[in-house]
């Protein structure tokens, strides 16, 4: 059986004189314009490496938004052996950088749809541009990220003699809040809300101390704020919704299906992606989410207009 190279990129898109543009890339050694990729490091998540690969090759620092279609192709592998490559895709817009380019390419251009399809050499990379313009008019492709964390692996309630709010995480929490940190950076999270209790606090305290903000705690989050008042929390997710800033909100087990039915009432019942987007958060309320696991709801529009577009869900 062929082995599998697990790779990411991005689709860099902004909208210049009212035309959408893309970005590629070319690369000097194959003589072909593509998409920035690479594969992903051990242990990487895609999301990461997508992120990562197309400031290595680009020279430009992007956040992602809604998935686009995965790449499955076949290649030679370091030994000349036959290996099948999985390249995951995200729709993402430029924050920032310098543009200067690393040595495996040459240029970067920005070309509008049209032109995109005509440079493009193979034609598996057309999928993408073709989803692309798809959620664009659709008025799916400008979107903002709403992240839902359960905390990460704490210490145990059966070795814990103290308050349960006090309650830290363990080694392995500590290793997936870096996780959730890397993660959240890639979809540019700018704003910080967990719950009062420390083990939320600390599943998304690295995250904001590499972001230079601070966390807002807010104690209807918790386990106990949440059993005396449900819905407090349910207006949390409200004003999140509200501001359409992109947002992480770090929480509870027992606390997390209902701000995930928040998120489903947001599905459109007539969008292409609502049936996907709908099984989603289904399975993440049955299951409450796994400690440290990433949910991340993509929503066009604030306030009442907020409509979730698409949905993904990130194990650390």
């Amino acid at each position: 059986m062929p082995s599998l190279i697990p790779a990411a990129g991005t689709l860099p898109w902004r909208r210049r004189h009212g035309t959408l543009e893309v970005a590629l890339v070319h690369r000097p050694r194959y003589d072909d314009w593509s998409w920035a990729k690479g594969k992903l490091d051990p242990g990487e998540q895609p999301s990461v490496a997508a992120a990562r690969e197309t400031l290595e090759e680009t020279g430009l620092h992007v956040s992602l938004g809604i998935p686009l279609p995965t790449s499955v192709y076949t290649v030679l592998d370091a030994a000349g052996a036959p290996a099948t490559k999985e390249v995951h895709y995200w729709a993402a817009t430029v924050t920032g950088g310098s543009g200067e380019l690393e040595h495996e390419i040459d240029e970067v251009r920005w070309v509008d749809v049209r032109t995109a399809n005509d440079l493009l050499d193979y034609g598996r990379d057309r999928e993408q541009l073709l989803a692309l313009v798809r959620a664009d008019r659709e008025r799916r492709l400008r979107t903002w990220p709403l992240v839902l964390v359960r905390h990460a692996k704490s210490r145990p309630r059966s070795t814990w003699g103290g308050d349960d709010r006090e309650r830290p995480l363990d080694a392995v929490g500590r290793e997936q809040a870096d996780d959730v940190a890397r993660v959240l950076a890639a979809y540019g999270v700018q704003r910080v809300v967990s719950s009062s209790s420390l083990r939320c606090v600390q599943t998304v305290e690295p995250y904001a101390a590499g972001l230079g903000a601070r966390v807002k705690v807010k104690d209807a989050l918790s386990e106990e704020g949440f059993a005396a008042a449900p819905a407090e929390a349910v207006r949390h997710m409200e004003r999140a919704l509200d501001r359409a800033q992109p947002v992480v909100v770090c929480s509870h087990g027992p606390v997390l299906p209902s701000l995930l039915d928040v998120l489903a009432s947001r599905v459109p019942a007539d969008s292409p992606c609502s049936a996907v987007a709908t099984e989603h958060l289904a399975a993440a309320a049955d299951s409450a989410m796994r400690k440290g696991e990433v949910l991340v709801a993509h929503l066009s529009g604030s306030g009442r207009g907020a409509r979730v577009v698409a949905v993904e869900r990130i194990d650390t």
